[in-house]
């Protein structure tokens, strides 16, 4: 008997069902590694047919919810329920999932319709439905033409196509992607993209997506869980996430945000420190006196020079210490009067309109419409503007260790 590759099990041999539906629900699910706490008390549902993803930085414990849907790991505490059923304690086999890895995991000695049809194989289903949906879904995944070829004769891309159509082919309510697109360069990574939003909208099924890469998720999902040191910091549709983050953590971890330090007056105004007062309807969902960050988008900045902003809209005078070329956009980095730095994209919509743009040492002033200033509080796991929540990814080498644990 051939030996199998290793993480083949949830993906060839799970026992799926036809009826009922792929929902997804966790109830006060943690995970404990020891003295680490990889999950911290999460609630979660994910809808039948969701294109749902967990984002986060390594250590954050995204993979490690994924593995406790998948049945890889048992939580410390608290139900998974798929379908309604707590399948807390279920192996993977008896659950209604199949997981693809970045790991692709095909038997090289196969051809792609033998690696397809291997779980089919193992649970005796009839040659002639094994033939049947095995190319149907080597069909979905652009590879019909391809079957008789084996995994050594495929690029990256392609191979990660295999593992998909061997996962999808077993006809599971929920499908489990961990990564998948992780190993591939850019091009490949980004036409893949579209390739899994559009196979998902075709099969109907559920997919749950694990990544760190916020273009992947923004790309693809109908909601996205920013995950943040074992917690959900927001929960919500890619445009809410972005344009309407939560807390610094998730302003800084979606996309590039500016932070700017305020304080709420009351009467709809927040008091940006060392710039301007602005009124805005946000203020409202916080108590006259607290102090909080004002979140605008690089995109959402327009420069000019000092003195000739518009007057209707605040603003903010500052110094031009970097100019980069991006292609598209160009990003100016400009030190404003509270010694921060912000960042602005201006798109490169003629070569003229760049290069009139002002060079390193150059006074600006910057501008932003009110309604384009969103406000957040603190991330309550301490990630501020300083931390993850400028940006940058920072994670403890007690998380690295906690999510190698998994």
């Amino acid at each position: 008997m051939e030996s199998e590759p290793e993480n083949v099990d949830s993906a060839d041999t799970a026992e799926v069902r036809s009826d009922g539906s792929g929902d997804v629900s966790l109830r006060g699910v943690t995970k404990d590694f020891g003295s680490f706490t990889a999950v911290d008390d999460i609630d979660l549902d994910i809808a039948d047919g969701e294109f749902f993803t967990m984002l986060g930085p390594s250590g954050c414990g995204k993979t490690t919810t994924l593995r406790m849907i998948a049945g890889f790991e048992q939580p410390t505490a608290g139900k998974v329920l798929i379908d309604g059923k707590d399948v807390a304690g279920e192996p993977p086999y008896k659950r209604p999932t199949n997981t693809v890895f970045q790991n692709y995991a095909l038997f090289p000695h196969m051809t792609l319709e033998e690696n397809v049809a291997f779980g089919l194989k193992r649970k005796k289903v009839p040659k002639a439905e094994i033939q049947r949906r095995v190319s149907e879904e080597l069909e979905r995944v652009g590879l019909g033409r391809e079957a008789k070829r084996k995994p050594a004769q495929l690029s990256g891309g392609q191979q990660q196509r295999v593992a998909l159509a061997r996962a999808l082919v077993n006809l599971p309510k929920v499908l489990l992607l961990d990564e998948p697109l992780g190993a591939l360069d850019l091009k490949l990574r980004k036409g893949l993209q579209v390739e899994l939003k559009r196979i998902q909208e075709e099969v109907g099924i559920t997919f749950v997506y694990v990544t760190h890469d916020q273009e992947e998720a923004l790309t693809m999902s109908d909601r996205i869980a920013v995950m943040n040191q074992g917690r959900i910091e927001q929960c919500a549709d890619p445009e809410q996430v972005y344009e309407k983050p939560s807390t610094t953590f998730v302003a800084g971890f979606i996309g590039v945000s500016n932070l700017l330090p305020a304080e709420v007056r009351g009467g709809n105004e927040v008091s940006i420190v060392d710039g301007p007062t602005v009124t805005t309807p946000d203020a409202g969902r916080f108590s006259a006196g607290e102090n909080l960050f004002a979140v605008v988008r690089p995109e959402k900045l327009d420069v000019s020079s000092p003195g000739e902003g518009p007057a209707d809209r605040p603003g903010i005078e500052g110094i031009v210490e970097s100019s980069l070329f991006l292609g598209t956009a160009t990003q100016l980095g400009v030190k404003v009067a509270d010694d921060s730095k912000l960042t602005v994209l201006v798109p490169n919509a003629s070569e003229e309109e760049r290069h009139r743009l002002p060079g390193g040492g150059a006074k600006v002033h910057l501008s932003w419409e009110p309604e384009h200033m969103h406000l957040v509080t603190e991330s309550p796991n301490g990630s501020g503007p300083n931390g993850a929540g400028a940006g940058e990814v920072s994670t403890s080498e007690e998380q690295q260790q906690g999510e190698e644990a998994k």
